[in-house]
């Protein structure tokens, strides 16, 4: 019998596992034997991420083309899962949309290069990057996973091909769907305070439970009938939608947005740099038929509007509306992804940090939490 060196067993393992499939189309595998991502070459978007030992397999991260395909209905928005608005978030005016740029910016429409899919040691890490012609810039980004962690670590590098300085729009377009959304029961948190609800056009066909443009505290957020609305809550009488803005706490370098099903004891969420992304949106989509789906979108601005309009704002809170890329220079951004079990009881997310080469979950009521092994910590 033939004994291969190790490096290329574990070159040979990823290679195999490399490809598969997700509703019919093309997706890159990434399993450290804790956690399963998969993301499509087309768009670069996250959509599906499981834990090993959950033979539920419940995928927090929302599937419009699942709730399509099973209810015969056309798709719910033109993306799916977690994609990246760049450059742009918002639609756009209708000269650049006569120019060909999409809404939401480029990079999710464009097929996605691999230029790095390995296995080195106890480390997977996929490299894609996409070329934005529309905008002239260019985008990659690694996703690095450690063999036996719950944690995700996403860098990010977006590169200005014109000799000068430009504004930005950029948002991480995480959604979370049902079945891990669930009416009564998930609820969202985050280190926020000073908080938005967005003014509501006659267009938007649907129930609201809350009043629009009107500022608020989080997460007590006005209602129409004069009280308030916990916003954290997913609310149980379904057929509303709501679009809400939050802005993170100035006084932490890195902030959160977390997701919580004590039912199902599961816990999904976000951590980053707050200075990349001082904003959460949280659109919501609660439809009677239980296909339920809420963004948690952490961006460089309060809410998804044509660029003129974030750009003009300027500010918001005494927070900026865009962030500047140099001429010919980058910009960087890095997040975490965590996805694990949750302990019995736990109702609320309060904090999440770095402890001694842990990612912590805490809730301080009780003092329960969620320890996650993360050696690599804030790099």
């Amino acid at each position: 019998m033939r004994v291969f060196p190790t490096m290329l067993m574990l070159t040979i393992a990823a290679s195999a596992q490399s490809t598969t499939e997700f509703e019919g189309r093309p997706a890159l595998l990434l399993d450290n034997g804790k956690l399963e991502l998969t993301v499509f070459p087309q768009g670069g978007a996250f959509v599906r991420l499981l834990i090993k030992e959950d033979s539920r397999r419940i995928n927090p991260i929302w599937d419009p083309l699942r709730d399509a395909r099973e209810t015969g209905k056309s798709q719910f928005g033109q993306s799916v899962g977690h994609f990246v608005c760049v450059d742009g978030f918002g639609p756009v005016s209708e000269e650049e949309r006569a120019a060909g740029l999409p809404g939401h910016g480029e990079a999710h429409t464009l097929p996605w290069s691999t230029r790095l899919f390995e296995r080195r040691g106890k480390s997977l890490t996929l490299t894609q990057t996409v070329h934005l012609p529309a905008l002239h810039e260019s985008l990659e980004r690694t996703v690095r996973m450690d063999e036996g962690e719950s944690v995700v670590r996403v860098h990010s590098r977006l590169e200005n091909l014109l000799a000068f300085d430009r504004p930005v729009n950029w948002a991480e377009h995480g959604t979370i769907g049902s079945p891990f959304l669930e009416p009564g029961v998930t609820v969202v948190d985050m280190p926020a305070r000073r908080a938005s609800t967005r003014p509501y056009l006659e267009s938007w066909r649907v129930k609201h439970r809350l009043r629009g443009g009107m500022e608020f505290t989080w997460p007590q957020a006005p209602a129409v009938d004069g009280g308030t609305v916990d916003v954290r809550v997913t609310p149980a009488q379904l057929g509303t939608g709501d679009h809400t803005t939050s802005l993170l706490d100035p006084d932490r370098e890195w902030v959160w947005v977390t997701a919580l099903n004590p039912k199902q004891q599961l816990v999904f969420g976000y951590l980053f740099r707050r200075a990349d992304f001082p904003w959460v949106q949280t659109w919501e989509h609660f439809p009677e038929d239980g296909r339920l789906a809420r963004g948690l979108e952490f961006s460089t601005q309060p809410y998804d509007v044509p660029r003129r309009e974030a750009i003009s704002t300027g500010a918001m809170f005494g927070a900026p509306t865009f962030r500047w890329l140099p001429a010919r220079s980058s910009i960087e951004a890095t997040y975490f992804m965590f996805y694990a079990a949750a302990p019995p009881g736990m109702h609320r997310v309060d904090e999440v940090r770095w402890e001694r080469g842990e990612l912590v979950i805490e809730q301080k009521e009780e003092r329960r939490q969620v320890r996650l092994a993360a050696a690599r910590g804030l790099e």
